[in-house]
């Protein structure tokens, strides 16, 4: 099993230093230590295993240390920064291994991006050393690139010439989207095998500057400050503590304390139950500090975010994800009022980002979704865009024969309509209703409100509210039918009808970028007996195909 929970003591791969505002991120990755044996991981290349790591001291930096205005990341090896990703470990891996391990370095560095971004805590990358693919893309998702003049050291995307693969974590459209390379510098850089150095990568705007060896830390130092002045990041705030997660895993059962899955393996149908906070959640932000992460929001987005990444790496032959909920709609309601009050508080600010990254994880993630909605759910505020990011969505409309609850309802609040935006750069609801903004003002008119079965479903909340008579079949015969369908097909059409509206770099990156990616880890000119990418290292000469599909 791939177990994502890790911590800095347990690090294999990564260091970490402080600084005052500076923290440093330093990569020297043990060669024996691949997640899997059958490759070794030198020249500071990574696998899986070295990403966990990195998403875990991503993860930390942001909560445990409020301090931290800049982070460095560098490499603790001689005039090498990173290989990138291992070429014997993509060689020996199943298709949808190699998939999945691109989706999430992709993910991974899209938490670095938001961190610079959205938490004024800037990375910066220090090219110590050759700089090629993967350790490029790695440095790609920084926002400042200084990189080492010393006449040899490079930065490339050999992924091309060498591999007959793209560069899988995004390279080609942070390129051009993130760095405006222009597209024939761009062409040139990606078929150039020895990559670019010094003057030139500043001038093709491949790095941000470049200094000498002989005054690199100097230089390194001078920036890492310099950034640290563009951060509101506090200075006198104690961090939480990511403790580890509660988790029981079974065999066709994984319990947290807010949510658990329950496996049909015949059916291949996971059920996923997620619980509201049992009880009203605190309002004042020393009391959300003093909870910290049993505050039930960031406790939610560390399961949700665990319970993904565990399936999705785990239990890929689930391709159905049911969800439903439990728990009193007006604690949820209370909760997103306190993430909404003290929303420039640092650390809210962060619990928010989380929950709007691991929804953002749910979207890209290649399975079908269904929500459930039925009495006892408290789809609320945040627990409803659950219900937004799935594919379609059920609402029993009334009560079940003999059930003395009250019908379900679901219940919007002002975090529907903001903080929760998709790749895309809209909010779930604005992407449901792209072709109808007069809906979506309807569907706001309804916040604060408890709107039930066939009202959700005229005002276009839910896909259909079936009654009693027709819930158990309606359902039963969409499962069924989910499960029945090709899951190829199914992963096409998803992700196809997932992101409407605006192009931005991140839909690129996982609706065009994953996709053409996918396509070539499945050709023989990569991945056959006479393929590039199976060749490496041999001295043996690839033998393309040359017909064009």
């Amino acid at each position: 099993m791939i177990d994502f929970q890790t911590s800095p003591e347990r690090y294999k791969h990564w260091r970490l230093s402080f600084a005052g505002p500076v923290a440093t991120l330093t990569m020297d990755v043990a060669e024996d230590g691949g997640l899997i044996p059958g490759y070794n991981l030198k020249l500071n290349s990574y696998d899986l295993g070295v990403e966990i790591e990195l998403y875990d001291a991503v993860q930390r930096l942001r909560f445990e240390h409020p301090e931290v205005k800049t982070v460095v990341l560098t490499s603790g090896r001689d005039n090498v920064f990173c290989a990138g990703a291992n070429i014997r470990m993509l060689g020996q891996s199943s298709h949808g291994h190699k998939v999945n391990f691109c989706k999430f370095t992709n993910e991974t560095r899209n938490s670095i991006e938001d961190a610079s971004e959205s938490s004024k805590q800037i990375w910066m990358a220090a090219v110590n050393g050759s700089c090629a693919g993967g350790g490029y893309e790695l440095a790609l998702a920084t926002d400042h690139i200084l990189l080492v003049d010393d006449g040899s050291t490079t930065v490339s995307l050999p992924e091309l010439p060498l591999l007959a693969v793209l560069p899988g974590t995004g390279g080609l459209t942070r390129l051009t989207d993130k760095r405006k390379v222009r597209r024939d510098l761009a062409d040139v850089f990606c078929t150039t095998e020895e990559g670019i150095r010094g003057k030139r990568a500043v001038a093709w705007n491949l790095v941000d500057e470049v200094a000498p060896r002989s005054r690199f830390e100097e230089a390194v130092s001078a920036r890492a400050l310099a950034l640290a002045e563009l951060s509101d990041r506090p200075v006198d705030q104690k961090g939480v503590a990511l403790n580890p997660l509660e988790r029981t895993l079974e065999d066709d059962r994984v319990v947290y304390p807010h949510v658990t899955i329950e496996i049909d393996r015949d059916l291949g149908v996971a059920e996923i139950m997620v619980r509201g906070p049992v009880s009203a959640p605190p309002s004042s932000i020393d009391e959300i500090c003093a909870k910290g992460v049993d505050f039930w929001p960031l406790a939610l987005a560390r399961e949700l975010d665990d319970m993904i990444l565990h399936l999705r790496a785990n239990e890929d032959d689930i391709g159905v994800w049911v969800f439903r909920t439990a728990g009193d709609s007006d604690f949820v309601a209370l909760a997103d009022t306190a993430l909404q009050e003290h929303a420039d508080h640092w650390l809210v600010r962060e619990i928010v980002l989380y929950l709007k990254r691991t929804l953002k994880r749910l979207d890209v993630t290649s399975r079908s979704m269904i929500a459930l909605i039925e009495p006892g759910s408290c789809f609320t505020g945040t627990l409803f865009e659950v219900a937004l990011a799935a594919d379609r969505s059920y609402m029993l409309d009334g009560r079940m024969d003999g059930d003395n609850r009250p019908p379900p309802t679901v219940h919007l609040t002002a975090m529907n309509f903001g903080p929760y935006t998709m790749s895309n750069g809209l909010t779930r609801l604005s992407t449901r209703f792209l072709g109808d903004p007069d809906a979506r003002d309807n569907a706001r008119d309804q916040t604060g409100t408890h709107v039930t079965g066939l009202d959700a479903e005229s005002l276009g909340l839910v896909t259909f509210a079936p009654d009693d008579i027709d819930w158990e079949d309606e359902v039963r015969i969409a499962l069924e039918e989910r499960a029945g369908f090709s899951p190829d097909a199914l992963t096409g059409l998803e992700a196809n009808l997932r992101f409407p509206g605006p192009e931005t770099m991140e839909t690129r990156i996982f609706a065009r970028l994953t996709a053409w990616q996918n396509w070539i880890f499945q050709r023989p000119n990569a991945v056959g007996d006479g393929g590039a990418l199976q060749l490496y290292g041999t001295g043996d000469q690839a033998k393309f195909d040359k017909h064009r599909v």
